[in-house]
């Protein structure tokens, strides 16, 4: 099962990403801009994800990926059981979030270092 401590690792390697704590909330950020945060009781991730690709993904694995809260449907956001996803998964959700919310340069500078 991947844990907050998974993510943190990672997200601590990406450039201009960092880490609070708002409301007893795990949450990573670039600038004021949320990417990665997960429940109160760690055994969710929410998550940066186009909203128009979301439905198809819950539907297609509804035991895994849940639809945002009715507050947050406006938003680029879904989420994930911890427990239905491995460390590669995970490393893929976190990575893509991330770069929907990085600056278009820094992204692009990070895939060259990272040899994509």
């Amino acid at each position: 099962m991947v844990t907050v401590e998974d993510v943190r690792r990672l997200a601590g390697t990406l450039p201009r990403s960092s880490e609070h704590l708002i409301r007893d909330r795990v949450k990573f950020r670039v600038g004021p801009i949320v990417y990665v945060a997960f429940s109160r009781d760690e055994s969710m991730m929410g998550f940066a994800f186009p909203k128009e690709e979301r439905a198809a993904l819950v539907a297609a694995e509804p035991d895994k990926f849940l639809m945002p809260q009715d507050s947050d449907l406006r938003y680029n956001w879904l989420q994930v059981r911890l427990a239905a996803i491995d460390e590669a998964e995970m490393r893929e959700l976190v990575l893509e979030a991330w770069r929907m919310v990085v600056p278009q340069k820094v992204r692009l500078l990070q895939e060259r270092q990272a040899g994509r």
